[in-house]
């Protein structure tokens, strides 16, 4: 007997004691909550005046998630959250939270869990778009048949419902940044789509049954994908023949990533003007704010980006400007009405890169000439059209490229005023403008030789448009998917776009970091279904922001004291705005 209570007092002594949260971390949780506008969000939603009265708030059960979070590397489980709000809170503190008290045993435990899981649940339901069953899977004809009798309009309202609660916890992370964001940023935003994995296994596509989890849908990279930062598409005229082809498509087709999952279209704040540079003393710039996750949406990989990225866009705070918006070729590969309309809309100016089909004259209106991006007098000489392709094509070397962006300048179209309400901007002829002389235009005569001059090719039809007329009016939706307001190629280009672009990558790394957030990894969410993916989501990404600002704010020194860290090291290289797209470094003028 002795020897059994010498074991038992063992076994006790090794069992984890709870930790005991203060009572002052649980109401900094619970002021974030309250102050997020997330309760009166939700709570319309779950009403009910039929059944038992749930004896946990949705203010409760938001908080007890938000610690989870906090103390968890921003995964949410919610045995984690049953334990923090019912066995680690003072007596205190779960009378004022209003929480039912529950043996400290295994039956306790579960009576408390399902009190947590039936409110998530109810919650889940009144904001999932998707009318799939989850957790088993199902005959694929059958799972066809719901979605075919489903109310459209009903699945966006709910899907409408499901991004804003998303956001707002996503916007709990940046309650302590608004005023530097209101200060220094001006707008400028990079957008970008991330897998994520799901806590299900994928099926085949010739499947007749669903995942378990059927609203994701599968991801998969091969060796054709290339980096978005870089024009190094193959020539298609320069594809090998006979068998040399055939091993060449099959290394091309290779399958280097597969992963079910859903795509996460995040909206990366970021100011291109200032490279964040240490100070001289080693000391982070205060005046600089990091890369913070600003909005998000959610959906199978590869599917709608434009939409997505749109849907997360809305979703900015209003009291925010808009700056520049930096896409990958996903974005400028869309339909316009799907994306670039639509942004140029909510007042972005968008900052592209271009793919080996999008290069040189793509479009063109009343006689100008949209070559990648800009509008260009429709006399400028061809080999500066067909400057970035020759670069690719390897006909010119680096400095040659770099010359004839800048020999450009000279043929460019210049706003002669601001965009009006419906979009219309005029553009002034560049030999109005004062950056060239044109025959046609005798007025322009006479500048001198540094002035370069325009001789249009005799035509047996009228000049152009734009060649009788000191500016045109050019409509937005004229060149759309591919317009952007910087010349493409310039150091103000490579500056905005390298610079955007690679907060968001270095997003995606530092939320994807196995040592905390862990993104990717499906076993952080382990609810099934958008719907709670993208709640427990929002979580993970409001911790990174958070861990973000911490890191950047133990690298400054205050009041003249030293910071309790040091700022990431920088290398004695180039700035990041000096690259071209090939990766050359261009010269200064």
């Amino acid at each position: 007997m002795n020897r059994n209570l010498a074991r038992h007092a063992h076994i006790a002594s090794l069992r984890a004691k709870r930790p005991q949260i203060s009572d002052e971390e649980v109401n900094q949780h619970r002021d974030a909550v309250g102050g997020s506008g997330l309760v009166a969000a939700i709570e319309p939603l779950i009403a009910r005046s039929k059944g038992r009265h749930c004896t946990l708030s949705v203010h409760t059960l938001l908080t007890g998630m938000s610690l989870a979070s906090r103390r968890n590397g921003g995964v949410v489980t919610f045995s984690t959250v049953t334990n923090l709000l019912f066995f680690s809170l003072s007596d205190t503190m779960r009378e004022r939270l209003g929480l039912r008290r529950y043996p400290d045993n295994d039956r306790g435990f579960e009576a408390a869990y399902a009190v947590v899981r039936r409110l998530l649940h109810s919650i889940l339901k009144a904001v999932d778009p998707s009318p799939l069953p989850k957790n088993h899977r199902m005959a694929r004809r059958h799972a066809d048949n719901l979605l075919a009798k489903a109310d459209p309009r009903l699945l966006a309202r709910k899907r409408n419902r499901l991004l804003q609660v998303s956001n707002m916890i996503l916007g709990m992370s940046l309650r302590e940044a608004l005023p530097l964001l209101e200060e220094r940023w001006k707008g400028s935003v990079s957008i970008d789509a991330t897998v994520i994995g799901t806590y299900a296994k994928g099926m085949p596509q010739a499947s007749p049954d669903t995942s378990t989890d059927p609203d994701a849908g599968w991801y998969v990279r091969t060796a054709r994908h290339k980096d978005p930062l870089a024009l190094d598409d193959l020539d298609p005229g320069q594809a090998a023949k006979g068998k040399q082809k055939a091993r060449e498509q099959k290394k091309i087709d290779k399958i280097k990533k597969a992963l079910y999952g859903y795509d996460a279209s995040l909206v990366v704040a970021r100011d291109p003007d200032h490279d964040g540079a240490p100070l001289s003393d080693g000391s982070a710039d205060p005046g600089v704010v990091p890369a913070l996750i600003i909005a998000f949406s959610i959906d199978k990989p590869s599917h709608r980006p434009g939409q997505v990225g749109v849907e997360a866009l809305l979703h900015i705070d209003d009291r925010f400007p808009r700056g520049y918006l930096a896409g990958d070729r996903a974005y400028n590969d869309q339909k316009p009405e799907n994306f670039q309309l639509p942004i140029r809309a909510m007042g972005y100016d968008p900052v592209y890169d271009y793919a080996s089909d999008q290069l040189g004259v793509q479009a063109g209106f009343a006689g100008a000439q949209l070559v990648e991006g800009n509008w260009y007098c429709p006399s400028m000489p061809q080999p500066l059209k067909d400057a970035t392709k020759d670069l690719l094509e390897k006909k010119i070397t680096k400095q040659e490229w770099i010359d004839r962006i800048r020999a450009r300048a000279s043929y460019l179209f210049l706003p002669k005023q601001r965009p009006d309400a419906e979009g219309h901007r005029r553009m002034m002829c560049p030999a109005e403008s004062g950056r060239a002389q044109c025959l046609l235009k005798p007025t322009t005569l006479g500048r001198g030789i540094h002035v370069p001059l325009v001789d249009p090719d005799p035509k047996p039809v009228d000049s152009p448009l734009c060649c009788k007329q000191r500016t045109i009016t050019i409509p937005p939706e004229s060149g759309a998917n591919l317009w952007q307001p910087l010349q493409y190629g310039s150091e103000d280009w490579q500056r905005v776009y390298f610079r955007l672009r690679n907060s968001v990558e270095g997003i995606n790394g530092f939320a994807k970091d196995p040592l905390h957030e862990r993104l990717e990894d499906s076993g952080t969410r382990r609810v099934r279904g958008i719907a709670a993916q993208a709640i427990l989501l929002a979580f993970q990404l409001a911790h990174a922001n958070l861990r973000k600002l911490a890191a950047w704010a133990d690298t400054i020194a205050l009041n003249g004291d030293r910071p309790r860290r040091r700022p990431t090291r920088r290398r004695k290289t180039k700035p990041i705005g000096t690259w071209t797209p090939k990766g050359y470094t261009t010269t200064q003028p």
